[in-house]
């Protein structure tokens, strides 16, 4: 179903892959091109095909919520190495990222900057001390380390998602916006500044469009 299309704005979905039927599963599947199809069959592990298929899903659903298309009418093309191309010509120019963590697929997309975003599951029995030493510059490591218990794997995981996501925004980040839920954290960075941080909205995927 088509929509009216945004004049501006940012939208930030996350969505419970668990939750996704294989009806559903299926019914997404068919929204993919050639391309993407080539790269899903690959996947050996069911969660990852399922990751893959349902984070494409959500990114459709978000950029046809923006320019007034029907999801199914998003046409994506695979690029290796890189997240993937939307294709067509007069469109608005739209910037977008995903990621996924565990059951977990996020998506930024918006019409005002280029946009980068990571999602990770909090785990706790990772050695995140060693893991800020080898990634993060020495001072944010310091940080890290200076931190207490709960407070430390807070920080870590702050940073981490920063890290990540400044690394798909591609180059210098004009604002931050940090999430933080029970079990994740997530990270958005902007090449400009939006006039505000972006709403976290819960999506169901599988809902009336996969009906």
């Amino acid at each position: 179903m088509k929509t009216a299309p945004a004049a501006t704005g940012t939208l930030l979905w996350v969505a419970d892959t668990d939750a996704l039927g294989e009806a559903a599963l299926a019914f997404y599947a068919g929204w993919l091109g050639a391309s993407e199809r080539y790269r899903c069959e690959r996947f050996m592990r069911p969660q990852r095909r399922r990751q893959f298929i349902a984070g494409r899903a959500l990114l459709r659903r978000m950029i046809a919520h923006l320019l007034g298309l029907a999801p199914a009418d998003v046409a994506l093309c695979e690029r290796p190495g890189n997240a993937p191309a939307l294709v067509g010509g007069g469109l608005p120019a739209v910037g977008f990222s995903m990621s996924h963590s565990g059951p977990w697929v996020a998506c930024v997309a918006s019409l005002d900057s280029p946009v980068g975003l990571d999602i990770e599951r909090i785990d706790t029995a990772r050695d995140i001390l060693a893991l800020a030493e080898q990634a993060f510059d020495p001072a944010t490591a310091a940080a890290v380390r200076a931190c207490t218990d709960g407070a430390r794997v807070q920080a870590f995981y702050r940073h981490w998602c920063l890290l990540e996501a400044g690394i798909k925004l591609g180059q210098a980040s004009a604002a931050d916006h940090v999430y933080m839920h029970p079990g994740w954290v997530l990270a958005v960075r902007c090449a400009r500044p939006l006039a505000a941080a972006p709403r976290l909205d819960f999506i169901r995927l599988g809902g009336g469009d996969a009906a």
